[in-house]
Formats: structure tokens, sequence, C-alpha cells
């Protein structure tokens, strides 16, 4: 760990702060810090920056309630930026939107990005607004039963490749199983942060017993 005095901060004393949501990995905002707004952020846990237009320190989320609770707060290389992980409570952005960058401005014919809370919404999208010849759409179609034994016939897939220790074969029916695992939690409306806070909570209790077992 370093401390807060190790790092550069610019002529006017602040460090830019880039905010990224610790669950979907989207770049959420860009914001400054300073020596104070640090302090603060760490006393709290949530996101407090310095505002150069109004020249005051503000806290994320003090009028809307979109607090950004703290995971991680990282410096970079050369100490002079700072990448916050975060768990916001609401949108990022003071018009409403999830994040601060919503305008394309090039996009690449070739290299498309994926994310799971993008496949998360496409296939939310053929739930709410299905599709003709699609897969997704005939498995909502077909309902609770057919998915359940879409994920059952899969985990087996996932079983005889790993017995075989084809370890190729396994990373493909492991992408398999997880579509269908995913699109099981978009029919019974489980998203993505449920399962991370569920596997965080695990996270904890496994670190206690370790404890316990050494102890």
């Amino acid at each position: 760990m370093i401390s807060i005095e190790e790092l550069k901060l610019d002529e006017h004393g602040l460090i830019p702060a880039i905010v990224k949501d610790a669950v979907s990995g989207k770049v959420l905002m860009l914001a400054y810090m300073n020596e104070e707004s640090l302090k603060i952020s760490e006393e709290k846990g949530l996101c407090c920056f310095w505002s150069r237009s109004r020249q005051e320190l503000w806290t994320k989320g003090e009028t809307s309630g979109n607090y950004m609770h703290i995971v991680s707060i990282t410096a970079d290389c050369d100490r002079d930026t700072l990448l916050v992980l975060v768990e916001p409570d609401g949108p990022a952005c003071h018009l409403g939107t999830q994040t601060c960058f919503e305008y394309p401005l090039w996009e690449s014919d070739e290299l498309h990005e994926f994310s799971l809370e993008g496949l998360m919404d496409l296939l939310k999208g053929r739930k709410t607004n299905p599709q003709e010849g699609s897969y997704t759409t005939y498995l909502f179609e077909k309902g609770i039963d057919k998915i359940l034994k879409k994920v059952g016939e899969e985990s087996t897939e996932v079983i005889i490749a790993g017995k075989a220790e084809d370890k190729r074969d396994t990373i493909y029916e492991i992408a398999d199983l997880a579509y269908h695992v995913m699109v099981l939690m978009v029919e019974m409306g489980i998203s993505l942060e449920d399962i991370h806070k569920e596997l965080a909570s695990r996270h904890v209790i496994d670190h206690k017993v370790k404890q316990e077992k050494m102890t």
C-alpha cells in the first residue's frame, strides 16, 4: 500500500480519478480528487471529489442519492492518476445515464467490445422483444422447463469434457453452460449483481473459516 503523500498531484493539488464499476467493468466517469477529498473517501468509503467548476468538495450522491461505494483505489505507475473501483447505488451521470461515456466517436468494423452486462442486455431484449429465428427467443417461448433442460444438458457436457481433460472443449462447453445459465437468470429475474453479491458474501465466509482453522 502507498500513502496519499506519495501521489503526484498537479499544480492545483488535484489528481484525476477514473471511476469504474467493480461489477460490470464499465468506466462510469472521470473526476478529480485532492488530498482532503481522498481522505474523506477513505474514511467514509464513498467517493468524494473536488469540483473544479464550483471550487468545493462534493460527495457523489449527496443530492441524488446515487452514492458510489468504494471497493478500491489504485494509483498508476506514475502515481499521477487514480483508478477507483466502486459499487454505485444508481446512475453515475447527472443526466441519469449509467455512465457519463454515452457518445460514440469512432468504432472499429472488425473489433467489438464484449461484456457479460452487454450479453445480459441482449438476452433481456430477446425476452421483451422476441425475434423470429432467434434461439434465445425460442428458449424463452418454450419456458422454464426447456431452459432448465438445456442447463442440465450443458452441465453434463462440461463434465464429459473436463473428465477427458480436454481444455479447449471444456472452455467451449463452459461457455455454452454460462449462456444457458444467463438465459435462466433472465427468465427468473436474477441479475449479475445478485450473483456478484452472493459470491462476495461467500468469499468473506470462506476467509473467516480459513482464519478459524489457523487458530
